[in-house]
């Protein structure tokens, strides 16, 4: 596995969109339909190799409302990640996070490994939370994948902001 994470570093292209409309708003525009609890999903997803280096990075910033997916898909020469946060927001301010990760690797002389996960995460507003769509790495020299979420409130975040594309591509 060390070696197929060598492998897709430097090919990673990052799709972002969200579930709720195909069609992207203009920057510091609403979604149509969207009404009231709106929230602002700052993804920053990165590979980090063995030697600690980050090879790839890339930012992403979604609107979205309590209920409603934000999804993400990494393609590399070997791997596609896709996954889907979902913010619950609740009445009584104990909001949660639902993250749901697909995982198609190939790996040499053996074909390719699908796996699934799911994970309910409890959140605040500006605290980031840290997916690990193959798993925490508990070793220092093993080259992985992170994606660091943000949830913010809509009302919370300046117009210049909401929601264009950032993205910070690179080896």
């Amino acid at each position: 596995m060390r070696r197929g994470l060598r492998l897709f570093g430097a090919f990673f292209l990052l799709i972002a969109n969200t579930a709720v409309n195909a069609d992207e708003p203009a920057a510091g525009e609403k979604p149509p339909g969207f009404r009231g609890r709106e929230v602002v999903l700052d993804i920053d997803a990165r590979v980090i190799e063995q030697n600690q280096v980050v090879i790839w990075n890339e930012t992403h910033q979604r609107i979205t409302m309590s209920g409603s997916p934000v999804g993400i898909k990494l393609v590399g020469a070997n791997i596609v990640v896709v996954v889907q946060f979902t913010p619950y927001l609740r009445r009584d301010g104990q909001s949660i996070l639902v993250a749901q990760g697909q995982i198609w690797m190939e790996i040499p002389d053996q074909g390719v490994r699908y796996q699934t996960s799911m994970q309910t995460i409890p959140i605040d507003f500006d605290e980031p939370i840290y997916f690990f769509p193959l798993g925490p790495s508990k070793e220092a020299d093993k080259a992985r994948i992170e994606i660091m979420l943000t949830m913010r409130d809509y009302k919370d975040v300046p117009q210049a902001e909401t929601p264009g594309v950032t993205a910070q591509g690179g080896h």
